[in-house]
């Protein structure tokens, strides 16, 4: 997974064709979220969202990616992130992270969502509303002035204050024509440490937050990255822009909220 080298500050055309690719990605994920149910397959959930964005001038920003071979990286419950989608049906009480590409007018969109199926524990929800929580804390350092280290410290502390363990290995990005560009975004680090962020600049910020401990190894795929400890995972991710006084974000989890409320 390379970042390159220099981040590229967007102009606001270009975050204007971002946004539009970002909030795609939000539309296929509320899509996918209308047919997540026990019984239901994460190939089947990946040909609705591949057919939902090519029916919008889109290509899926992760097929063919580093020889990637699906749209959506479907991870259940232990799998952190990077899950092939298979023809395993889900069952009552799994948890699934679905993350998203997709490559429109030149600029790459990408979010993640973890949908609970049927009926989860009190224990494994209050993990999802950590981690969603832990997002948008390191969304509110995404402002011009502050350091990459202030993003990833926001996180951390948020998520080790319940006990929960945040993955090291994997990494938030930047984001434009390509879909992985610099800077790297951990989800630890130090206040005041890290790259400067500048007005423009456009970041994936993914916490990837563990029940149990931080350890992760792979499967033998070669992608599905799973817990050590095999207690699941969950995972979120918004697309932003540094701005002066806010962030500006990109991506949106309204449709999908909407929909997880009616069902």
């Amino acid at each position: 997974m390379s970042f390159g080298r220099r981040v590229q500050i967007k102009t606001d055309e270009e975050v204007e064709i971002l946004r539009e690719s970002s909030l795609l990605v939000g539309k296929t994920l509320a899509v996918v979220a209308e047919r997540i149910r026990p019984g239901v397959t994460t190939l089947q959930l990946d040909a609705v969202a591949e057919e939902f964005i090519r029916d919008h001038g889109a290509e899926p920003g992760f097929k063919g990616y580093g020889g990637f071979p699906n749209s959506l990286c479907t991870s259940v419950n232990e799998a952190v992130v990077h899950g092939i989608p298979n023809d395993r049906p889900l069952v009552d009480g799994d948890i699934v992270s679905v993350d998203c590409g997709v490559l429109k007018n030149g600029f790459y969109g990408d979010s993640a969502y973890t949908f609970a199926v049927g009926a989860i524990s009190p224990e494994v929800q209050k993990l999802l509303d950590v981690t969603k929580e832990c997002l948008m804390l390191a969304i509110e350092q995404a402002v011009v002035g502050k350091r990459i280290g202030d993003i990833g410290y926001a996180c951390q502390t948020h998520a080790e204050q319940h006990g929960y363990g945040v993955v090291r290995e994997l990494v938030g990005h930047g984001l434009g024509r390509a879909l992985h560009e610099a800077p790297e975004v951990p989800n630890y680090g130090r206040r005041g440490n890290g790259p400067r962020l500048m007005d423009g600049m456009v970041l994936a910020i993914e916490p990837m937050i563990n029940l149990g401990r931080k350890e992760i190894f792979h499967e033998e795929d070669g992608w599905t990255i799973v817990t050590k400890d095999r207690l699941v995972s969950a995972h979120f991710e918004h697309d932003v822009v540094v701005r002066k006084d806010q962030a500006d974000v990109l991506s949106s989890f309204i449709e999908i909220e909407e929909v997880i409320k009616k069902n």
